[in-house]
């Protein structure tokens, strides 16, 4: 078999010692258009997951290696002038010169025909000659752009710039650097990779970049392989303090984006993508030369368990592609954090180290406690003392490690406009579709009690209509006559006498998404033509094409669905609920106004943002006003339509930030459902940046909804500041007792998930198979506990460098 590989970096050297490796007798050829030692880049990260890949697939290589790793477990946050360290986490790191030598020695040995200082032949001509043509060139990849018809390549260009540096300050761990200044943030990204060196990287903000003078610097000429050395310079300066008077050092360094690389497909033919030219994830959440070395190991592997070159890359796509998604889903939420990282800049130091270490969402409250147990009871006990001084309750004084440790953040309590709840799960509207004109029965009795009884501390009732045609589906529940209003009362009499959960009711009026089916398994519906009631919207626009099409809303009707929404939260509080939720989200009628996408009007109701607003606006100063100040008002709104055009991030923020100066207590932040043709991009606690965003630009009380379905993100999101309160849908549909049982498997019992006295003897996990089984030892001697903090602290005289356990002070929390 004859196998071109186009470049020759650490991806393409490490197949091709690889497929040489196993098939001595094949052809591997490699072009590498730069000198064998021209390197560009300072230090390459390792996961402890890549190295046994490594270890495993090629002992030589990885002994190699591993000689000179850099080794340490810490992670450093310099902040506001504190130094916050969190332990437990195992990092190695190599220099990338010294690493091409191992593979280029590697592949040496292994007879690969390695041609350096040679541009490869036309990937056509290529194609034609070799069996298999591997593309290892890079980001701006030649060959992706040959058969981008194929590759269907998307370059997503961000907004920030950085610039890659070295520095022969040697650092002793993983180390993230935020230096506020009057022209705005500058970040370093460090981390060291031998005796004398660490990778420095320079990141700062598009704008802040301008009024920093960097711009001028970067516009001069800059020749290929030279450096913007006044850019440097500068850096240097502004840095000052944690370089400790040491240098930066230049390797062909100029400002730059970064480009999210993603492509529809890695193959075309007998010609595969691999590393860069396939895909890129963010340097603040991994390495480039990891992810293509991993490639590099699942390729050669798929090729010698396939019979044929096709199947082959077909296999190696499908097995790679989901860990490259899931890579770069928390690269993409790592890479936005920094993008905004001065929403976040007001927070507590802290607060601030733990939204830093959790923002991909890949590392997590109780990942951090298993890690650094230290690290994340300091950061529990300033939340517990922050919310208590918030709350005008108990201080901090009184509190203790142990007894701060034993709440869960999930549990601590929140003043939510008059409101105060137990703890921060809440049960979001869910549509039951079992009422009876508009009725509530028996059902939404047990769905409403079973969830309060659950634990949850705020439990809605969900797309109650204020007016017969506000419906969505004949089977939706309604808050405008008296038997309804009559039907709510015994079910929240029931609940309070049962429970001390609060309990609220979302208003709505579906707009042009009612008078439709009850939604079929697959959650589609049809409209219900003669047998259903006429559309009124603020624009004539169909949700979609089998849709009717509705009638836009005149001054007379907007008066009259003002005047239902005042009488549904006077029935609201009559019937005894503590929180009244209005649905200005998902596309329903008030949703309407607010969109571009869905607002075509041309009076002072459309228009700009502040014209859109308008009715919004009128309606919730005409709630607020007949909405009792000691229970909780909150507004539901979609942050973002997933569709081009829609509501921006901007807009989000106008939104909500005029909803709380008009009365509203807290925004429920949700997404999407304006438009039919939206593609929104699920995953877990996929919304959730959305109440990230409003909350840390405005500090109005928000509530993240979206695929929250663990304990663990809950506490994770709660500690960030992400969010005040979490929606937690489909996982209390699945478990009912879900916040319950969340308190059981965290060890809690205190007053934020109590138990009913009739259900408490099942507040304990119940045993299961082997569960009381007590395991014997079977080590002669157990070996100790690897320490928690471990510093990079070279001996300068010695040639085998080790990672040494940190000193007392480099140990501490906080600094």
């Amino acid at each position: 078999m004859r196998v071109a590989v186009i470049g020759g970096g650490p991806g393409g050297l490490y197949f091709a010692a690889l497929a040489k490796q196993l098939s001595p007798r094949w052809d591997v050829t490699v072009w590498e258009r730069n000198a064998a030692d021209d390197t560009f880049g300072f230090g390459v990260v390792f996961s402890d997951e890549t190295l046994d890949g490594i270890a495993q697939a090629d002992p030589e290589i990885f002994e190699a290696m591993s000689a000179d790793f850099a080794r340490w477990s810490d992670i450093d946050v310099r902040y506001k002038g504190r130094l916050l360290t969190s332990g437990g986490h195992g990092f190695a790191a190599l220099g990338r010169k010294h690493l091409l030598q191992i593979l280029q020695q590697r592949c040496a040995a292994l007879d690969v025909d390695v041609r350096f200082r040679t541009q490869a032949p036309p990937v056509g001509e290529l194609t034609d000659t070799y069996d298999l043509v591997v593309a290892c060139d890079g980001v701006r990849s030649a060959t992706r752009d040959a058969y981008a018809g194929t590759f269907g390549p998307d370059l997503d260009e961000r907004h920030c710039r950085y610039m890659w540096l070295g520095t022969d300050k040697v650092f002793e761990a993983f180390t993230f650097i935020v230096d506020e200044h009057d022209f705005g943030t500058l970040q370093v990204h460090a981390y060291p990779f031998d005796t004398t060196r660490s990778t420095f990287i320079v990141e700062i903000d598009e704008e802040a970049w301008r009024r920093a003078g960097f711009e001028t610097y970067a516009a001069r000429d800059h020749p290929a392989g030279t450096s913007d050395e006044d850019s440097i310079r500068l850096c240097e300066e502004l840095l000052a303090p944690h370089l400790d008077g040491h240098r930066l050092i230049p390797n062909n360094s100029k400002w730059i984006r970064f480009t999210t690389v993603r492509n529809r497909t890695w193959r075309h033919g007998n010609v595969v993508l691999l590393g860069d030219a396939a895909h890129t994830a963010h340097f603040s959440i991994g390495s480039g030369t990891k992810l293509a070395m991993e490639d590099s190991l699942a390729l050669v592997a798929c090729l010698h368990e396939h019979p044929d070159v096709p199947t082959a890359l077909a296999a190696y796509e499908a097995e790679r592609r989901p860990v490259v998604e899931s890579t770069q889903r928390a690269a993409q939420a790592s890479l936005e954090w920094f993008e905004n990282i001065d929403r976040y800049t007001g927070q507590d130091p802290h607060q601030f180290a733990f939204n830093l270490l959790t923002r991909s969402r890949r590392v997590t409250y109780d990942n951090l406690r298993v890690r650094d147990e230290e690290f994340t009871t300091a950061v529990d006990s300033w939340h517990t003392a922050e919310h208590a001084r918030a709350a005008s309750v108990v201080g901090s004084t009184g509190a203790t490690h142990s007894t701060v440790s034993a709440v869960p953040p999930m549990f601590r309590p929140f003043q939510l406009g008059g409101l105060r709840l137990y703890n921060r799960v809440v049960v979001p509207p869910t549509a039951l579709y079992t009422a009876r004109d508009g009725v509530p029965g028996d059902f939404e009795l047990v769905h409403l009690s079973t969830r309060a009884l659950g634990g949850s501390g705020l439990v809605f009732a969900g797309m109650t209509a204020v007016s017969p045609e506000g419906r969505a589906t004949p089977g939706c529940p309604g808050l405008y006559t008296d038997e309804q209003e009559a039907s709510w009362r015994r079910i929240t009499d029931f609940v309070h006498r049962q429970s001390g959960a609060c309990l609220g009711i979302q208003l709505t009026h579906a707009g042009r998404r009612a008078a439709t089916t009850t939604p079929r398994a697959d959650g589609t519906s049809t409209p219900l033509g003669a047998a259903g009631w006429p559309l009124v919207a603020c624009s004539p626009v169909a949700w979609e094409q089998a849709s009717t099409v509705p009638r836009e809303a005149t001054r007379a009707d907007m008066d009259r669905i003002t005047y239902d929404f005042v009488s549904a939260a006077e029935r609201a509080h009559r019937a005894g609920f503590d929180a009244l939720e209005l649905q200005y989200g998902h596309g329903h009628l008030i949703s309407g106004f607010l969109s571009p996408l869905t607002n075509r009007r041309t009076d002072s109701y459309g228009g700009t943002l502040a014209g859109r607003l308008r009715f919004p606006l009128d309606v919730l100063r005409a709630v607020r006003a007949v909405w009792p100040v000691g229970k909780a008002l909150i507004v539901r709104i979609s942050a973002a339509d997933w569709a081009e055009g829609g509501t921006s991030e901007a807009d989000a923020v106008a939104i909500s930030r005029a909803l709380a100066e008009a009365g509203a207590d807290a925004v429920d932040i949700s997404t999407g459902e304006v438009v039919a043709h939206e593609r929104p991009r699920y995953g877990r606690s996929y919304q959730t940046p959305y109440a990230d965003l409003v909350r840390n630009a405005t500090n109005i009380p928000t509530i993240a909804v979206g695929a929250i379905s663990s304990y663990d993100d809950v506490n994770s999101i709660i500690l960030a500041g992400r969010a005040d309160l979490c929606a937690v849908g489909r996982a209390q549909l699945h478990d009912p007792l879900w916040t319950l049982h969340a308190a059981a498997a965290q060890n809690y019992t205190g007053p934020g998930a109590p138990w009913p006295p009739s259900w408490r003897a099942g507040s304990k996990r119940p045993p299961g198979a082997r569960s009381d089984r007590v395991p014997p030892r079977l080590q002669l001697l157990r070996e100790p506990s690897a320490p928690v903090h471990q510093r990079w602290q070279p001996h300068t005289d010695a040639t085998a460098p080790v990672a040494a356990p940190a000193t007392a002070s480099a140990s501490a929390t906080v600094r």
